[in-house]
């Protein structure tokens, strides 16, 4: 049957991001407590951590040994390039450590610990195994193992995400969200407090969870929230879960956008005049990573726009798992031309039109699109 096809993959997916978000928690509340657990900057400036480089490999080991090496392929967003560099030597070993630890609770989410310990060449090669380049044929896991390092290392909002694309069709998505609590009162809450407490908890005073994990299959019409689970629980399938839709609003002024916290890949200029002549009156929320996705998904916000600066390219990682959420549960993502994102053309949304545009509902989204075409032709007189 049809709503059985990737049944496995889907279960799998959802307990490997539960694992790399109790990873990422452990990492992130060793990272807060201390001046330096290994924070590196990639060629591009961007940072990475022990957490993007652990969660990659177990994550590249846990569906290998699920479905067999053979039959796993892997587009992720790091390379053992940085990690492989003798001045990353402790890096490299406090990223194995990683990988052990969250290995040896295995157990926990449903899966068999390795029967010894990795080693340092182990780890290495499954973090190099996940060096598919995507494409238009065949099956392989897109993977973003912390998307919004910088929030992340600022004990901010961060996501873990893995999406399956088929013939270069996202046929389910998994977001990881640790620091988004089940509560909806969170963003507003958040939004005011982390200016002057950087260091603070993330969690609502009436916390109702630490964090989240939400999960749809493509033509379902179902998105999927879990919270994830505390101490010695185990994870049942499908724990709990509970059916999110989008908002139901409509009115422009009653809306609520998010966009990136970054300036470095964002016209958040462009976006605030977009965003007055549509008539949208509250606030921005500047929020890091794929949350923003969530956020829509779960009825907290209404619209996501990101116009990329010149020269900037949209990694497919970046959005696969976001997307086919938001779409099952009810939201409209194209990008700024009105046509859906194309992810069969590698690592990067190729032919993408000025920008992406997710909302939760088809009469904004209409608004925006419209407001994109008038703002973008004057813009440019």
């Amino acid at each position: 049957m049809e709503e059985d096809k990737y049944a496995k993959e889907l279960e799998v997916a959802v307990r490997v991001v539960h694992v790399a978000c109790a990873l990422c928690g452990r990492v992130q509340e060793r990272l807060l407590a201390t001046t330096n657990d290994h924070v590196l900057a990639k060629d591009d400036d961007s940072p990475v951590t022990v957490a993007d480089f652990s969660v990659q490999a177990t994550i590249s080991w846990l569906l290998s040994e699920i479905f067999g090496v053979q039959n796993v392929s892997i587009i992720a967003e790091e390379d053992i390039q940085t990690i492989s560099k003798d001045e990353s030597a402790s890096l490299l070993e406090a990223v194995v450590n990683t990988v052990n630890e969250s290995l040896a609770f295995a157990s926990k989410y449903g899966f068999q610990s390795p029967e010894t310990t990795l080693g340092t060449s182990e780890v290495l090669e499954a973090i190099a195994r996940c060096n598919s380049t995507g494409g238009s044929r065949g099956r392989y896991w897109v993977l973003d193992p912390v998307d919004g390092t910088l929030g992340f290392v600022r004990g901010d909002q961060y996501a873990v995400a893995l999406a399956l694309i088929e013939d270069g069709k996202v046929v389910l998505g998994v977001l990881g969200c640790p620091n988004y609590p089940v509560k909806t009162e969170w963003l507003s809450y958040h939004y005011q407090h982390h200016q002057t407490t950087p260091e603070s908890s993330l969690t609502t005073p009436d916390t109702g969870g630490k964090g989240c994990v939400l999960y749809a299959r493509k033509g379902s019409g179902e998105a999927w929230l879990q919270s994830l689970i505390d101490g010695d629980n185990m994870l049942e399938w499908p724990n709990c879960a509970r059916l999110i839709r989008v908002s139901s609003i409509e009115d422009p002024a009653l809306a609520t956008l998010c966009e990136p916290v970054e300036r470095a890949n964002s016209n958040h200029s462009f976006t605030a005049g977009l965003a007055h002549s549509v008539g949208l009156r509250k606030q921005p929320l500047r929020v890091h990573s794929m949350v923003k996705y969530a956020a829509i998904a779960r009825g907290d916000a209404e619209i996501f726009m990101k116009f990329a600066k010149c020269g900037y390219k949209e990694k497919i990682w970046d959005h696969a798992a976001g997307v086919v959420i938001v779409e099952e549960a009810g939201g409209v993502v194209t990008d700024a031309g009105g046509r859906p994102l194309d992810f069969s053309k590698g690592m990067y949304l190729e032919g993408l039109d000025r920008g992406i545009i997710a909302c939760s509902g088809v009469t904004l989204h209409e608004k925006l699109i419209d407001a994109v075409y008038a703002s973008w032709d004057s813009s440019n007189l």
